[in-house]
């Protein structure tokens, strides 16, 4: 009976794993969403630098230094979606392999089912042709 409960343990544990999987499919889109701005800030920053603006000109050791920091904070992020992603492939197959055992469990109790059908049809017929014999 405990193996006629694997494939539910199994399903449950499989929507566990999609869970979180979405979870990391959504911390990478709020990294992907960061990275986004980081990258339109320093597009800005690198616009100014390059204005002829006096006003930008005195202020370019300012806007070197944030331009550099946004350089800094894209590669951290560039990092960070790699691992996310490394990380969502790897809970991704863990799922998939829960669920192909998931599916083998299921098809495994169905089976035993069957099994004892015929096993129990058997039974009955055995004990019918016995209580004949007796009668007869």
């Amino acid at each position: 009976m405990a193996d006629m409960d694997r494939s539910k343990k199994l399903k449950r544990l499989v929507s566990v794993q999609r869970h979180i999987e979405k979870m990391i499919e959504n911390e990478l889109s709020i990294i992907v969403r960061q990275r986004e701005e980081v990258n339109t800030a320093m597009e800005l920053t690198a616009n100014v630098m390059t204005s002829l603006d006096p006003i930008h000109r005195g202020l370019s050791r300012h806007y070197l230094g944030r331009f550099s920091r946004l350089a800094t904070e894209e590669k951290q992020l560039t990092a960070a979606r790699r691992s996310q992603e490394a990380r969502l492939a790897k809970e991704r197959s863990k799922g998939d392999r829960l669920d192909e055992r998931r599916k083998e469990a299921l098809e495994l109790e169905q089976r035993a089912r069957e099994d004892d059908a015929v096993i129990n049809l058997i039974e009955m017929m055995i004990t019918l042709k016995d209580t004949s014999f007796q009668q007869g």
